[in-house]
């Protein structure tokens, strides 16, 4: 890992911030945009965080850390991937720091802690990662726009998938206990079920989990398949184990797309050969956008970018053409809030993109299978689905009467 986000890193928790790379001595004229940002930095989900941070700092150093004629100052907390530490870092950044617009997070249910908070602040937030589908649909927030994508989005589209190509019929599926995985899960369940599928199991793994063995025991022989979902450490330990139980000879695993991302795909074996995931983004996607970001990304850090990297590049790059249509002026909340809802960008590593009336991207979900190509693991695509909605095929009306994904 290239030496800058570490030391940037060390200098932000101890209280400093940035502006162009350098710390603040004095305001420069105008003033700086401040931006909050949360990442876990620590803990079981730092390399996740690391490469969240990775993402946003790589286009703000491509801009020379400057939007509308302001420098940018970021300042950087720590959430440790835990909810209640992340509300405190955010309740800090915006009454202390007085941060014009926030950025960040990583899990769904730190994503549903802060909202009510972010509302009641009326402070303009991005969400390039956290995927928790009612913050773009029954809880949605005006303060909130979402760049990245919600749990199950990906996931309607791979149920069709699952039992339309690949041909199975019963399926199990082990998951992380908290909204990311229910609401992926219920994605994957309700299209695969509706043409004629079963989920024969549903196996909850806490998501502190270090070890999979009670878990992978309870799995059915009589499934034709393995939906995990899963990230960080837990998807290093679960690839290994589902082989030493004898599975992956047996049982096609199929996931998530976090379950074989390029924040953990490097770290694993041939284990992961042949599992199958749906996601909105590979680094091996073949567009001039991304071979131009992977290219910058390797140059910068000596590693393949993860789709939490180009999440927050996108994220980034979003944020600056909203202050950019502002002026500047993003003193104006709403304005400001306004413009990020309303950005268009067309060049971006992931894929076309768009929001619809929700804050919720419409883009293309991409189906991928591990290959090993010059040497390296890949999530190499293998089929598209173009366009896809937060609501899949359905009206948002009919949708919206349903229950949320849960447990």
């Amino acid at each position: 890992m290239n030496c800058l986000p570490r030391c940037l890193i060390v200098l932000l928790l101890a209280g400093v911030t940035v502006a162009g790379g350098q710390p603040v001595t004095e305001k420069p004229a105008g003033g700086p945009i401040r931006v909050g940002f949360i990442a876990p930095l620590s803990g079981p989900y730092v390399q996740n965080g690391r490469d969240i941070l990775n993402g946003f700092l790589l286009y703000l150093d491509q801009i020379g850390y400057r939007a509308a004629g302001r420098p940018i100052q970021l300042i950087v907390e720590d959430d440790e991937a835990i909810p209640a530490v992340g509300l405190t870092k955010a309740r800090k950044l915006v009454e202390r720091d007085k941060v014009h617009v926030m950025a960040g997070a990583l899990l769904s249910s730190t994503g549903y802690a802060l909202a009510p908070y972010i509302d009641s602040m009326r402070v303009p937030m991005i969400y390039p990662v956290v995927s928790a589908d009612d913050l773009t649909q029954r809880r949605r927030s005006k303060w909130i726009v979402r760049t990245g994508w919600s749990g199950s989005q990906p996931n309607h589209a791979f149920g069709e998938y699952a039992f339309h190509t690949l041909k199975r019929k019963k399926i199990a599926t082990i998951a992380l206990d908290y909204a990311f995985g229910w609401e992926s899960v219920g994605g994957f369940e309700r299209t695969f079920e509706a043409e004629g599928g079963a989920i024969v199991q549903k196996i909850w793994c806490p998501v502190s989990v270090h070890d999979f063995a009670p878990y992978l025991a309870q799995v059915s022989r009589d499934v034709d398949a393995v939906y995990a979902l899963v990230l960080g450490r837990a998807a290093l330990q679960f690839m290994r184990q589902y082989q030493e139980f004898g599975l992956k000879q047996r049982v096609l695993l199929i996931g998530g797309g976090t379950t074989t991302d390029e924040h953990v795909l490097p770290f694993m074996g041939d284990e992961a050969i042949g599992v199958i995931t749906a996601l909105h983004y590979s680094a091996a996607l073949d567009n001039p956008a991304n071979r131009t970001f992977v290219a910058a990304y390797r140059a910068r850090y000596a590693k393949v970018p993860s789709y939490y990297s180009e999440s927050m590049y996108t994220g980034a790059k979003w944020l600056v053409a909203a202050a950019e249509t502002v002026g500047g002026h993003v003193e104006d909340a709403a304005a400001f809030v306004d413009a990020l809802r309303t950005v268009k960008l067309t060049d971006l590593p992931r894929g076309p993109m768009a929001l619809d009336e929700y804050g919720n991207p419409i883009e293309n979900v991409y189906i991928r299978r591990v290959e090993r190509v010059n040497g390296a693991l890949q999530n190499t695509v293998i089929e598209t689905f173009r366009n896809v909605s937060q609501f899949w095929k359905y009206s948002p009306a009919d949708y919206l009467k349903q229950p949320l994904y849960s447990r």
